[in-house]
């Protein structure tokens, strides 16, 4: 009797979960897409995390729009801390907690690869037409 109220349980659960991740956008590449890009007076603004990597990894954007890359750090003390972005020639150590804007210019239809300064964590922005 206790097994089969554990595996309707466990059942219930499973379902539960399946539904609810199912209902959540998915990008191009199978990840959960994130909501994080936001035009604020003509100017694009991507938000991404920094700790333990950049969250989201892939961000969709839109290309011809002058661009802010947002970086935001809480207790960041690892090689997340030290963005690069070597198409743009930039290097940035960012504070461990805090926001740092990177200024993108305006990309055109491609995408912008960039890494943490041991190369570990990449992240990646699809500028789109």
């Amino acid at each position: 009797m206790k097994t089969t109220i554990s595996s309707i349980i466990i059942g219930v659960g499973l379902i539960g979960g399946a539904m609810i991740l199912s209902n959540q956008p998915v990008g191009n590449d199978g990840a959960p897409s994130i909501d994080n890009v936001s035009i604020v007076d003509g100017k694009q603004i991507i938000d991404l995390r920094a700790k333990g990597g950049y969250e989201p990894r892939r961000t969709i954007a839109k290309a011809g729009l002058p661009t802010i890359l947002r970086l935001d750090t809480k207790g960041t003390f690892d090689c997340s801390s030290a963005v690069r972005i070597p198409s743009l020639n930039i290097s940035r150590n960012l504070p461990p907690s805090g926001t740092t804007e990177i200024d993108l210019g305006t990309p055109k239809v491609a995408i912008l690869e960039g890494t943490c300064s041991m190369g570990m964590y990449p992240f990646e922005i699809d500028f789109q037409s």
